[in-house]
Order: C-alpha cells, then sequence, then structure tokens
C-alpha cells in the first residue's frame, strides 16, 4: 500500500469518526435529529455524511457498532481473565466508565439478536460471568454470594457512575467496587440472624 493511499485512508477513518463523534452528542441531546443536523455537528458536508451513510438507520448500526466495540475492547483491555479479581472488578470499571461516557446514546441502542453490538454485549456478560466467580472463589466475594443479583447491581451502578460527571472517573470506580464488596450499612443486613422484619 502506498503511502498516499495510506494517507487517504487515515483521512477518511478520521472523518468517519468525527462523524460517529457528533452522531453521538445529537442523537443524545435529540434522538429524532437528521442526518443534516450531524453533518452541521461534524462541520462536514452533508453530502460527506450521505457518502459514508446510506441512511439514518445505516448511521445509527455504525454508531452502535463503534460504541459497542470500544465497550468490548475496554472490557479486553482490562484482562479480566487472568488480572487479579480485585484489580479486575476495579479496572474493568474504569474502562467500562470511559466508554459510557463517550457513547451514552449508541450503548442504549436496541441491538437485534445475531448484530454486532448483540454479540459484543453478550461476550461481556459472559466474561464478566467468569470474573465474579473467579472473584468468588478467590474469597474477594462472599462464598454464598448470589453472583447474578452481584452482577447487575454491579453493572447498574457503573451505570449511575457514568451519568454523574462530576465525579472523575478513577474515583467513580472505586466508589463502584467499594459499594459491591462493601455496601454503605453496618453489616447487619436484613439477612442477619434472628432478624425480623415481617
Amino acid at each position: 500500500m502506498s503511502g498516499t493511499t495510506r494517507a487517504l485512508r487515515s483521512d477518511a477513518e478520521r472523518t468517519v469518526r468525527t462523524i460517529l463523534e457528533a452522531a453521538e452528542r445529537v442523537f443524545a441531546a435529540d434522538p429524532a435529529a437528521s442526518m443534516e443536523q450531524v453533518a452541521e455537528a461534524a462541520g462536514v458536508a452533508r453530502t460527506t455524511v450521505h457518502r459514508r451513510f446510506a441512511s439514518r438507520e445505516a448511521l445509527l448500526e455504525a454508531l452502535a457498532a463503534v460504541a459497542a466495540r470500544e465497550f468490548g475492547a475496554a472490557v479486553e483491555a482490562a484482562h479480566p481473565e487472568t488480572t487479579p479479581p480485585l484489580v479486575a472488578l476495579y479496572q474493568v470499571a474504569v474502562n467500562v466508565l470511559r466508554v459510557k461516557r463517550q457513547w451514552p446514546f449508541a450503548l442504549e441502542l436496541d441491538r437485534p439478536g445475531g448484530s454486532e453490538p448483540a454479540w459484543a454485549h453478550a461476550e461481556v456478560e459472559l466474561r464478566c460471568d467468569r470474573l465474579l466467580q473467579r472473584a468468588k472463589d478467590d474469597g474477594v466475594l462472599r462464598a454464598d454470594a448470589d453472583l447474578a443479583w452481584a452482577k447487575w447491581v454491579y453493572y447498574a451502578m457503573i451505570g449511575v457512575a457514568a451519568q454523574l460527571r462530576e465525579c472523575e472517573i478513577d474515583a467513580a470506580a472505586t466508589r463502584v467496587v467499594d459499594t459491591l464488596l462493601c455496601g454503605v450499612g453496618t453489616g447487619q443486613g436484613l439477612t442477619r440472624k434472628g432478624t425480623d422484619v415481617s
């Protein structure tokens, strides 16, 4: 591949990325926004957007796909299968928070079965299941912990932390993992022996 061809390809990739980032901002503010509004936000001609994406639906599909790829890569970068579980829980939270703050709209788009985003999300869920099982096996989580519940609590806390933009990512991830492992109570919960809540 010649230097000119590489430069053209890099330029095209930058243009697509600029359009997708603009689409994220525009659709997050107004899900019914037009391709023209995306072009304006991206600082490119309307024809440039239409040349890259044949339709609004194609743009939305590309938006969901890039967010899903980055979501999967964020989890992969934490090495959840090999990093000590406590460290991995924190690093996954940090990495996923970055992606969720960058692509909040795209990550919430419908993901039809068999699509790239659906596959990426399913793969992340499987890796999270394995990580939580490792955490339980290593004594990071209680032996009687309900891992399905722990997973949804972990997901939910990361989702909330992603919206709290005033909280810096490392601090937010620390709070997520701290709350997952220790809670915010004194340890005298409703399941404490002898507790009567009826």
